[in-house]
């Protein structure tokens, strides 16, 4: 099991409240998520434990950190609305159930306006919090990718080149665009993938032997004028 140290250590000038906070929606996440199993087979709680992380290490607030935690909670777990807000208030259950609602979003291909579409998961989000929530969620998501079956592989992966990745730039997460079309390229056009891998190789051995060339014209270079012997 993910240790909460993980994300109190990205996170040094946390206080004592908000360290109290986010370990307590940790431990909250890991007993209404209990049992339940990713296809992957993992624990579910790893999947909000890695989008907690994900907030963490963008150096979001701790009470997004929280909702990270706790943002399948109500969706996938027998947990109550009231039972939430008893605990955490209503400003984070407000932010769990932004990200409910921006997960009925669906993507149908290229064929409908793609910028349109942007504009009303925009539109659907009344804190622009609940839309870096739901980014990170799909970053974990993108990145566990192999093990959906083929089919929705390419769907998730277009959504999150088309959609997620550009709202992310939008919002000046340049660092959590890169991430994203990354997980999702490979996935969306396996065989461009590829061949960008060879290309990538091919230079890189081109970039060796004209390396070696210039060392070695180097020490001759050097030699000649005697600063060092060959």
């Amino acid at each position: 099991m993910p240790h909460i140290k993980e994300i109190i250590d990205l996170l040094p000038r946390l206080d004592h409240k908000s360290r109290e906070l986010i370990t307590k929606a940790y431990h909250f996440a890991d007993k209404a998520h209990g049992g339940i199993k990713r296809k992957s087979g993992e624990p579910y709680f790893n999947h909000v434990f890695a989008t907690a992380k994900n907030l963490a290490e963008l150096g979001m607030s701790p009470i997004m950190i929280a909702a990270g935690f706790l943002h399948d909670v109500l969706e996938d777990t027998k947990v109550t609305e009231k039972e939430l807000t008893d605990e955490f208030g209503e400003e984070i259950v407000g932010l769990v159930n932004g990200v409910t609602k921006l997960g009925t979003v669906k993507y149908k291909g290229v064929e409908r306006n793609v910028e349109n579409l942007r504009k009303f998961f925009v539109a659907m989000a009344e804190d622009l919090r609940v839309i870096v929530i739901k980014l990170t969620d799909r970053l974990h998501n993108v990145q566990t990718l192999q093990h959906v079956r083929p089919d929705k592989q390419r769907r998730i992966a277009l959504e999150t080149l088309e959609i997620y990745a550009p709202l992310s730039d939008r919002l000046g997460m340049g660092k959590l665009k890169g991430r994203l079309e990354d997980a999702a390229f490979p996935f969306a056009y396996p065989k461009e993938c590829e061949d960008v891998k060879q290309l990538l190789l091919e230079r890189k051995d081109a970039n060796v032997k004209s390396l070696v060339e210039v060392e070695n014209t180097l020490k001759e270079k050097l030699a000649e004028h005697k600063i060092i012997s060959v």
